[in-house]
């Protein structure tokens, strides 16, 4: 019996012992897991800032050319030369009647030829040619011209009749799908669909803006939600985002697109869309409840106002040098540039005096600062402020603290906090705010108290895995349901630590390309804490160069091992980490800096866009950049890049001679 007690005894305490090591073993592991996704929700987040610092610069280097475009017209005499290179991008014949424009983009005399293979369209539309059309899409169809010219055509007489704000309502029967930015990712509009069913009276839908630029399909979209849109034109509602604009679209890829897709009817299809965006309705009310807009509001949000501007006039106004008659009151006034991108005084930025050397002879522009704007002036809004009332709408962002300030970020817009909102929506009646604009890691995000919703409907939008796209679903109780998915199989079968680090590799890349086309200001930044001229600087000094030049607001200190640079002893050898980002600081590298800016102004000139400029004009394109940038440009230097641009030496630089020039520059970037 004593050995029977004995071996329990020793039994017990082994067990005992074995679960305490078990325990111990557990909380170690727990610990250890909570460090690992700590180290890696730390990197995904990194990387998120590093996308999306870049991609708003950008848009803020888009802005800030179109301002100095504006300012140009506004300066220069209505015969120069300079002036008709880019008068177009502003010009809009308004004394030219939609029934002449309609003559102009009509398809009758396009001739579908026995070799296209693509849908065939009648018109009305019905449900099934508008579902035919999305199958030839999902098989990678083509759609003929005359089609497309035909049924834009249709869409746009629809367009012209429908409000400035669509009032939409749900019943018990039947609930509303709302999606936000799909940016040309046709993948993730057939994957909604698969998911939620195709548009009809029975299943409406919102788009939320920004369907074109970026991705490669935008057409398609296009097509496919206009070609429902007449189908249903009770069950389909779109509100116009910041991107449905000829002008971005000649940065972000849709101009390129529909060139390269439409070579023979391109120019008109374009010019039919520019028409086209002009007239898209700028917001969707559910159930006078839940206001659905692109971007967001302002402190001077009105929807009364919104309601009853003429919103096809709003970004074409009549002649770019008499801008300020469009604002009675002298303290509103502002240059022809904030008018299109509705930058208040506060936010836009003007040359005291700029040399602009394009014909051989200095002009100085000498600018009078534009009075600051108060978003919070008391008074009736007049049909000036319909440029701010707009882009409010299209370009504005949340943010934590309350206030209302310009959105420097982007260049455009504002940033508006929670006491924004609630009065807003208070003094409209309304519950909820759903905006897009933004892209959330998980598709969608809410902010202020949850009255506020992001939706991001582009998944992928980075990188393959970066992010999942989302939609929502409301019925009659306005209780939003998220449904998210990731329109790529890749991203399916990656780890979260795989799909991390690929999304990773691909921010570091786009950041090296941004370091090195900055590489002479970042050697002027990193010179300038080396008085002694020894060749090293502290992290310290390093770090606060690279946001001085670069101004991504990245923790640099973070990245550093991630971009090549070590220490000895706290100091960085700054030359040596500049040797690796390549050498022969030059013309070169502003081309490889400006390549957007230029393939921007590229297409400007190009007016009849045939892709190809004369020498003559290129030199006139890299005039324009260097007062842009207020930088000499040798006219030898620029000769020279011509000649060596132009490959197959017949006397013009076209497009692909262009952009292949960028693509030899890019080759030097280390990956």
């Amino acid at each position: 019996m004593a050995w029977s007690h004995h071996s329990c005894t020793t039994q017990s305490c082994f067990l005992q012992q074995n679960t305490k090591i078990q325990f111990v073993a557990a909380l170690l592991i727990q610990r250890w897991y909570r460090q690992y996704v700590a180290r890696l929700e730390m990197r995904r987040r990194c990387t998120w800032n590093i996308f999306q610092s870049i991609e708003y610069a950008g848009e803020q280097d888009q802005i800030k050319l179109y301002n100095f475009f504006g300012y140009l017209m506004e300066h220069f005499t209505p015969a120069s030369s300079e002036r008709s290179l880019i008068s177009h991008i502003f010009r809009e014949n308004d004394v030219v009647h939609d029934t002449e424009w309609e003559r102009y983009f009509c398809y009758k005399s396009i001739e579908v030829s026995h070799g296209y293979h693509g849908p065939h369209l009648t018109f009305p539309m019905t449900f099934c040619e508008a579902s035919k059309l999305v199958e030839a899409f999902k098989h990678k169809q083509l759609l003929h011209s005359r089609y497309v010219l035909q049924l834009l055509g249709e869409a746009w007489k629809l367009l012209r009749i429908l409000p400035n704000i669509n009032h939409v309502s749900t019943c018990h029967s039947k609930e509303i799908t709302i999606c936000g930015d799909l940016h040309g990712q046709l993948e993730d509009l057939l994957l909604v669909f698969y998911k939620n069913g195709l548009p009809s009276s029975e299943k409406p839908y919102v788009f939320n803006g920004d369907f074109v630029d970026r991705g490669k399909s935008s057409m398609e979209i296009l097509l496919i939600l206009f070609a429902f849109l007449l189908v249903y034109p009770n069950g389909v509602h779109l509100n116009r985002g910041n991107h449905e604009d000829h002008i971005v679209n000649l940065r972000y890829g849709f101009t390129k697109e529909v060139l390269g897709k439409y070579r023979v009817h391109g120019k008109k299809i374009l010019k039919l869309l520019q028409k086209m965006f002009s007239w898209l309705p700028l917001a969707t009310v559910i159930d006078g409840k839940v206001l659905v807009v692109h971007g967001g509001i302002s402190d001077t949000t009105d929807l009364n106002v919104i309601a009853r501007m003429e919103r096809h006039k709003v970004n074409h106004s009549a002649e770019p040098s008499e801008p300020v008659r469009r604002f009675p009151d002298p303290s509103l006034r502002t240059p022809k540039n904030s008018l299109i991108f509705g930058l208040t005084a506060a936010t836009s930025r003007f040359w005291k005096s700029v040399p602009y050397d394009i014909t051989g002879g200095r002009v100085h522009l000498d600018v009078v600062d534009t009075p600051t704007h108060d978003r919070r002036r008391d008074g009736p809004l007049t049909m000036g402020l319909w440029p701010f009332q707009m882009v409010d709408l299209l370009w504005s962002d949340p943010m934590a603290q309350d206030g209302c300030q310009p959105n420097q970020v982007r260049g455009g817009g504002c940033y508006w906090g929670p006491d924004v909102t609630e009065e807003v929506l208070g003094r409209h009646h309304l519950q909820l705010l759903i905006r897009s604009h933004e892209c959330k890691q998980d598709g969608y995000e809410f902010c202020h108290n949850r009255r506020v919703l992001t939706l991001f409907s582009a998944s992928n939008y980075y990188e393959v895995g970066s992010n999942r796209g989302a939609y929502v679903r409301m019925g009659p109780d306005l209780v939003p349901h998220f449904i998210q998915y990731q329109s790529s199989q890749t991203c399916r079968t990656l780890t979260l630590r795989q799909s991390i680090g690929r999304t990773e590799r691909s921010a570091l890349c786009a950041l090296r390309e941004q370091l090195f086309a900055h590489k002479s200001d970042l050697l002027g930044a990193f010179q300038h804490y080396d008085p002694d001229n020894t060749g090293v600087i502290s992290l310290k000094h390093w770090a606060s160069a690279m946001e001085g030049v670069l101004k991504l607001g990245l923790p640099w200190r973070v990245l550093r091992s991630q971009l090549g640079t070590s220490t000895q002893d706290g100091m960085l050898d700054y030359r040596e980490w500049i040797q690796d980002l390549l050498s022969n600081a030059s013309i070169l590298e502003t081309m490889y800096r400006n390549h957007s800016n230029l393939e921007t102004i590229f297409r400007i000139i190009d007016t009849d866009h045939s892709g190809s400029l004369s020498f003559e004009e290129f030199r006139q394109t890299w005039k324009l950049l260097s007062a842009h940038l207020k930088t000499e440009v040798d006219d030898d230097a620029i000769a020279d890049l011509a000649l060596s641009i132009d490959f197959n030496k017949d006397g013009s630089i076209d497009i692909n001679e262009f952009m292949e020039a960028f693509r030899l520059v890019a080759l030097a970037v280390p990956s």
